[in-house]
Parts: structure tokens; sequence; C-alpha cells
């Protein structure tokens, strides 16, 4: 089931009035400017009735139109609210990187006259927007601004928006304690203004809190009337974050016809609000609750369907939630090769997870360590008050108690600076092991230079190599033999080959570049050419294919199913660099990765297959012995010469 679920925090604020009809007389020219911007009017409020109705795709013309009779009109303040309303509309559709640029135009055209209620809620949108992406500091520094703003206008429904917001950094961060402090004071505001809808949000949003903390009484009571206000108030989109919710409150207790139900709901409102976020989720949440009924097949289908959508809108924890469902379909239908391979995906989008993970750990210790700033800052002006007020009402004693007050002020800021000094410490030395952390799973998925220039840069610059060995290792009859072995056992079985295949290219300073299922690909002489790396290469492939016959012992010693393994090398030209934005992966390309991956393919079982090049380079060395094998026809290839090659002792 999913960790993660979309709870909407983007609490959308009403801006500008609906259109009046006026009753005054005017010029023919003022008629005219009248009608232009009446007629923009109209065609904004039919924007906003579809946007509510859930037809984003339609209420978007509608805003454009109304957009265009604003700019002739010289509205813009009525611009800014287009601008808004649209970027509202491409968010709930899951098009983020085009609503954040709608709201910083909308933010644009309200300075442009000073409107600062509009900034305020806008960039408060904007922090929803960022939340949703999973990215905390820039989506607190929103909400911060949001703050600044409202010290000046004191607008009690922007501030209780904003504060239930930050209960959802803390929710994110998993202090559920404070996540809840936050949004009963929100709630509060809400039930003072009689704002229903934000009532039902608050509530839905509370409710979720509680499902993860497994007060499920308390949950489903929050849950059901913020449903029950959605219903009444037809709005579309409270009702299906609702829905998700009671969905994953039932799952959780195991009451697997009553989640179902909730699902199924969410889904029918997700395809007709085209909500590809919710019809994902819900397809994979639906996948989850069969494979717990035994209908494995049924789960397959829909977590596939899951799986597809998450890649189109590039969420990672729905790509993880995906796979973690398909891993456990496949397995129960005892097809451990699909299971191998859904297993290993999900394990790559969980090593990203934990990256944003940890930096949203180092985000909390800054978000800690600013609210005890603020605190210092806090206690400074109440002692900067006090002085003033005694300077009025107690002028003959100014210079004992400007004395007391100074004396206690130093006091309470030593105090303070002290905890502070102690507080910064403890997070500088917590930072640094999280720094540590972040480093040493960057260099496991890249190599050392690489991951430094890209730490400096931001990117990597694809290098051409003019001589680099590509090792290839392939387990023989992998289909076959797995079938003999459960899931989990298949899964073990090849994590201790590889592991050990690691070893092996570490001690011979080879680069590992990537598995693919049962595959092992490594390469010499990258990113730093090393004239050993030739014999290194060829090396490390007879420890690793003596470890294989060692293992094959072992196995059939204790009457277990054993792999064994083709190898192959060959040496060329490539072009090497970094592949992908969210999972960077270090790889190669060229004809001589085709021509290694062949001359694996053509190998034999405990054998270390090389080709007529490679053996031209490493004849000499005399810890080798050749085996010529003639010309062998390769797939796409044609005729190849081929060695076995083997240690001298």
């Amino acid at each position: 089931m999913m960790n993660y679920k979309y709870i909407l925090f983007l609490c959308f604020l009403l801006i500008g009035n609906k259109t009046e009809i006026l009753s005054q007389t005017h010029t023919k020219e003022e008629g005219s400017s009248y009608a232009a911007k009446n007629s923009a009017d109209s065609l904004l409020n039919i924007g906003i009735k579809q946007q509510e109705s859930g037809n984003f795709a339609e209420s978007v013309i509608y805003f454009n139109k109304s957009l265009s009779g604003y700019y002739e009109h010289k509205d813009f303040k009525k611009a800014g609210d287009c601008y808004s309303y649209l970027a509202i509309s491409y968010s709930l559709q899951g098009d983020y990187t085009q609503s954040l640029s709608y709201f910083e135009k909308s933010i644009s055209e309200y300075r442009k006259v000073g409107y600062k209620l509009g900034i305020s809620s806008v960039t408060n949108n904007m922090g929803g927007t960022y939340y949703y992406l999973g990215n905390l500091p820039k989506a607190l520094s929103c909400y911060q601004k949001v703050l600044d703003i409202q010290k000046e206008i004191k607008d009690p429904k922007t501030i209780a928006i904003t504060t239930q917001n930050i209960g959802g950094i803390y929710s994110k961060l998993e202090d559920y304690k404070n996540a809840l402090l936050y949004y009963r004071k929100a709630y509060s505001v809400y039930i003072k203004l009689n704002d229903v809808k934000a009532i039902a949000q608050n509530l839905n949003s509370t409710g979720s809190i509680q499902v993860k903390m497994k007060d499920f009484d308390t949950a489903n009571t929050n849950l059901s009337k913020a449903l029950q206000i959605a219903n009444e108030e037809n709005d579309k989109q409270i009702k299906i974050e609702v829905l998700n919710n009671l969905g994953t409150l039932f799952y959780e207790q195991k009451d697997y016809p009553k989640a179902l139900r909730y699902f199924n709901n969410t889904l029918l409102l997700a395809k007709e609000m085209n909500s590809q976020q919710y019809i994902g989720d819900s397809q994979i949440s639906i996948g989850n609750i069969y494979t717990e009924q035994g209908k494995s097949r049924e789960a397959v289908k829909k977590c596939t369907e899951g799986l597809t959508i998450a890649q189109k809108i590039g969420s990672l924890s729905l790509k993880k939630d995906a796979c973690d469902c398909l891993y456990q379909s496949y397995k129960a239908l005892g097809d451990p090769k699909n299971a191998l391979i859904y297993y290993e995906k999900s394990n790559i989008f969980e090593d990203s997870l934990n990256s944003k993970e940890t930096s949203n750990r180092m985000m909390n210790m800054e978000f800690q360590k600013q609210q005890l700033t603020d605190s210092i800052a806090y206690v400074k002006r109440e002692h900067t008050i006090q002085i003033k007020h005694k300077e009025e009402v107690q002028k003959q004693e100014k210079q004992r108690n400007i004395f007391i007050v100074s004396l206690g002020f130093i006091l309470v800021v030593a105090g303070g600076l002290w905890n502070r000094l102690n507080f910064v410490r403890k997070s500088r030395a917590a930072l640094k092991i999280e720094k540590d952390r972040s480093e040493e799973l960057l260099l496991n998925i890249l190599p050392e230079e690489i991951a430094e220039e890209l730490k400096q840069k931001g990117s990597v610059n694809a290098r051409d190599f003019s001589l680099v060995s590509i090792l290839f290792t392939d387990f023989k009859s992998f289909t076959q033999t797995a079938e003999r072995m459960s899931p989990q056992s298949l899964v073990e079985e090849i994590n201790i080959c590889f592991k050990a295949f690691d070893l092996i290219s570490e001690k011979y300073k080879i680069e590992k570049i990537k598995t693919i299922g049962d595959s092992y690909m490594a390469a010499g002489g990258i990113p730093k050419p090393d004239q050993d790396s030739l014999r290194n290469i060829v090396l490390a492939g007879l420890e690793m294919q003596a470890f294989m016959a060692k293992r094959k012992n072992e196995n059939q010693e204790t009457d277990k199913p054993a792999f064994e393994m083709r190898l192959g090398i060959h040496a060329g030209p490539i072009v090497a660099g970094i592949v992908g934005v969210k999972k960077f992966q270090y790889d190669v390309w060229g004809d001589t990765v085709n021509t290694a991956s062949r001359i694996e393919s053509n190998g034999m079982v405990g054998k270390v297959n090389i080709s007529e090049s490679l053996y031209q380079l490493i004849k000499d060395e005399g810890c080798f012995s050749f085996e010529y094998r003639g010309n062998i026809q390769a797939k796409g290839k044609g005729e190849l010469k081929m060695y076995f090659v083997e240690a001298t002792s």
C-alpha cells in the first residue's frame, strides 16, 4: 500500500468578485469598453464553473479567452486572476511545470497594481505545488513569504491556510503530533469564518494523519464529515481526496471489500475529472487489494496500468508503489523472472527516494534551527517593548530599570545563544552524518571522478575513450533454473553472486556499469584510463568464473539449484557519460559494447571468452594462456575470431 498519499494542500482562495450587472448609463465609448470588460467577466465565470465541475481542459479555454479581454481593457488585477485560475487547472491535471509558470505570471500582474492579498494567495498555492513535488524547502520558503506579507494585511483565512500547509510539512516529516497541532489551529479559524470547504479540507487532512497514527475511529469520523460536506458543496476535488483516504483507512484495517468500494469510486471520479494522479493511485491500490484477495492476475493488470500513468506523470513514489505491487503479484503467481524484474526496479526507486528523504531530514534540521532563531528574535522584541514601557511610566527610576532589564535581556539572550550554539553544534554533527550518507549514496551510483564533476558543475560532459574493455556475464538457462526456486531464494542467490562480482571489480579497479536482470556489465579503463586495465579485467573475469564454480559445488552439496555462467570481454573505443535526470546512471555506448555482448553470448559455461582485438593487446602477458576457437558466427556481426583465456599456473 502506498506510503505517500496525495493530500491536497492547495487550499485555493477565490480571487476577485463575480461580475455584477450595472444599471448606469454610458457613453458609446464607455459602453464599448464596458461590454468588453463584461464579456471577459462572463468568460471567467464560465471557466470557474467548468473548473469546479472538474472539466479542467474546458476551463483553460475560457480562462485564456477572458485573459485577452482583460489585457484589452488593461485590467491587470483581473489578468492576474486569470493566470491564477489557469495555474490551478494545470496543477489539478498534474502539469506542475505549467502551473508554476502561470502562478509566476499571476504574481507579476498583481505586483503592477499592488494587490498584496492576491500575491499572498498565489504564493501559498505555489508552496502547495512544491509540496506536491516533494520539494519541501521550496514549499516552506513560499509559506514564509506568505506570512511576511500577512504581517501587513492580516487576512485571517490566508494565515489559516498557510498554518495548515506548515502542518503538512510536519506531516511529510512524520512529526504527526505537530502536524495535528497546526491543523487544529487552522480549523478554529475556519469555524469562525464559517468556511465549509476549508473545514472539509482540514478534516480530510486531519483524518489522513490519524490513519497513519492508527487512530482509525477518529479518522473515520473526520473523513466521513469531510465527505458529507464535499457532497453537499458538490466539490469534486475534495471528494476525490476523501474517498481515497477512506479507501486507505479500510485497507489498513484489512476490510478489503469496503476499501475496494472506496477506491473504485475514487477511480470513477478521477476518470471523470481526468486526474492522472488519482487514476494511477487508485489502480495500484485496487491491485494491492486484489493481491491480498488472491486475484493475482487481475492485480498485475491494475498495477501495470498504474505504472504506465506513474511513468507518464513522473511520480517517483507512484512508480515504486506500482513495482512493489507487481513484485508481490508475480511472486504470488509463481513467476520468479518477472518478480525479480520489478523487485530490482523497486529497489532503484527506493534508492532515489532515500536520497530525497536524506535531503528532507537535513531541511528539517534547518527548519528547527529557524524556529529557534525566530524564538530568540521574539524574546528580543519583547524586552525592547518592556524597556520603552518602563521609560515612559517610571522616568525617575530610568537608570535602575534600564540596568535591570538590560541585565535580564543579556541573561536571556546569553542563555538563548548558548542553547542555539549547542543546537547548531549538534545540528552540524547530524548534518555531517547525513552529508556523508549522501556522499556514500552518490559514490555507490557514480564513479568518484564523475560524482565530483556532477557536484561542481551540475552536469557531466560525455567523453570519448579510444580504448576501453567491456565485460558481460550471463547465467545459462536462467529461466529453467529459476523455475525451481522461490522468488525470495532466487533474489538471494543473484544477490550473493553480484555482491561477489562487485568485490572482484573493486579489487581489480574496474568500473561496474549496471546489472540487467541476470546479466552483469563492467568496464576497464574508465573514467580514468589505466594501462593495466586490460590485464585486470581479464583477471577479474577469471576470478568471477572461479567464484561461480565454487558456488555451484556449495549448492550441489546442499541439493540447491545452481547457476552456470558465460563471460565475454572485448576492447575498443566507446562513449561514456550520464543518462537520466531523476536517477543518475553512468553508462557507455558504441559498437564495442554491442560486440562485447556478442562475445559473451557465444562463450561457453565456465570459460572466459575474449575477442581477437583484445587477444592482440594482451597476448604477450605472461600470466595468461590462450586457446584459439576459430571464426565464430555472431548475430549481427558476422564471423568473429574468438579465444578462450586461462591463467597460467
